[in-house]
């Protein structure tokens, strides 16, 4: 690949350092180009992908299906706000309830915005058929969450850097401890003004945090039972990258809805984002059934973007990628190959202390203090190594490549891991 840009990758860092907000801290590479699991650099430099844009690309980079839908959509109507209908809305949304099995969807943009509506139904739901008095209803959240980073949500998040001088912040959440049961059965008993529990399946932004395989079950019986909406973020965790077509299907690895009761703790409102779209578009979901969904009437909410006919299609088009590359079934598989080779590094390295995971969202912890820069140099090296990974608190490392990643690709990306650590040492 020949470079693309007359500016260097220093010029172009420098560039975003001086007319940029700086609300990133972005690892030393500029990238220029992607396909599949790979990117390449401004100077034509090629990488593993270990990250897929925070798994908004479980498809892979620029997936032709999906470019070629962006285009022919792009060429023919882009935008009509909701002010009129369109042809493209009412079949994607009929296609989406299809896929994950709920009577509605409410189509937004991004996921921040997703986790907003499902706060807003859930709390209006409260009121308007749980019965508790208006602006005295709670949800449970917990610790070492995210959500997104809007005023509402960092009210309740655990990161200082997120909320640290944003305030007042909003009201109306109790946190509790992550995978912990009996501390969520105490505040229900504690509480009747709760009108929905908020939680990720997994915690990735945490460092890839896997609870007990009953928890879910957990929360959900306790919803029912105290008469509350159980609400899943999938926004990360979703669409095959646990190698369930969602973290919540436990051990089901279907493509598309399935009523395998045993295995699936149906959320009484799902978000989905991120990967819903490919990363070739801002989009994503809330979907529920009509007892909840119905309490959303016209002016309570909306989004001029939300639901346009470009973003419709391109969902369509990578909802039909997942299902008929078997994306979901490769994410298992995979998984458990990587996690493989990963505990081999542990037992070998006294610089890896742990694996943990799920499908392709994995994670190392490092043997450092979470306040030392050890993984972030890491992550420096494996770049100049070719693979591109990112720590998340502190000295955890987030695995998370395109789930259309091949065995022999994935090999290739466990060699070049395990060298860096153990040349480190």
């Amino acid at each position: 690949m020949s470079a693309i840009n007359t500016l260097s990758s220093n010029e172009l860092m420098e560039l975003e350092n001086q007319h940029g907000a700086h609300n990133y801290h972005p690892l030393p590479v500029v990238l220029a180009k992607g396909e599949g699991v790979y990117l390449w650099d401004v100077e034509g430099k090629k990488y593993y992908d270990f990250l897929s844009a925070y798994s908004a690309v479980n498809q892979g980079h620029c997936h032709p299906r999906i470019v070629n839908t962006l285009k022919e959509q792009a060429e023919t109507l882009t935008l009509t706000s909701r002010a009129f209908f369109n042809d493209t809305l009412g079949p994607y949304e009929r296609y989406i309830t299809d896929y994950f099995g709920f009577d509605k969807v409410l189509p937004m943009n991004t996921g921040a915005e997703a986790v907003e509506t499902a706060i807003k139904i859930c709390r209006k739901w409260g009121y308007e058929k749980k019965g508790v008095e208006e602006n005295k209803g709670q949800i449970i959240v917990f610790d070492q969450n995210f959500h997104g980073r809007t005023t509402t949500i960092i009210s309740f998040s655990s990161d200082p850097d997120a909320k640290k001088n944003f305030g007042p912040y909003t009201h109306g959440f109790i946190k509790v401890t992550y995978n912990d049961v009996d501390a969520l059965r105490e505040v229900f008993e504690e509480n009747d003004h709760i009108v929905g529990v908020l939680v990720e399946p997994i915690q990735g932004e945490a460092g890839v945090m896997v609870p007990n395989a009953s928890f879910m079950q957990d929360i959900a019986k306790l919803c029912k039972e105290n008469n509350a909406l159980f609400i899943a973020d999938e926004i990360q965790t979703g669409i095959g990258r646990t190698g369930s077509l969602l973290a919540i299907c436990g051990d089901c690895s279907c493509e598309g809805h399935c009523e395998k009761q045993s295995t699936y703790t149906r959320p009484d409102l799902l978000i989905l984002g991120k990967a819903l779209s490919g990363g070739a578009y801002p989009v994503s979901a809330v979907l529920a059934d009509n007892s909840i969904m119905n309490v959303i009437t016209p002016g309570t909410h909306g989004s001029t973007f939300g639901g346009n006919p470009l973003g419709s299609k391109v969902a369509m088009t990578a909802l039909e990628v997942i299902k008929d590359e078997k994306l979901t079934q490769n994410a298992r598989n995979l998984g458990k190959l990587f996690r493989e080779r990963m505990q081999k590094l542990v037992e070998k390295s006294d610089l890896v202390s742990l694996v943990r995971g799920k499908g392709l969202l994995n994670a190392i912890v490092i043997n450092d203090s979470p306040n030392s820069t050890t993984a972030w140099n890491i992550c420096v090296k494996l770049k100049d190594n070719g693979l591109l990974a990112k720590p998340t608190h502190g000295n955890i490392i987030r695995f998370a490549p395109p789930l259309v990643m091949t065995e022999e690709q994935l090999h290739e990306c466990c060699d070049i891991i395990e060298r860096t650590i153990l040349d480190w040492e």
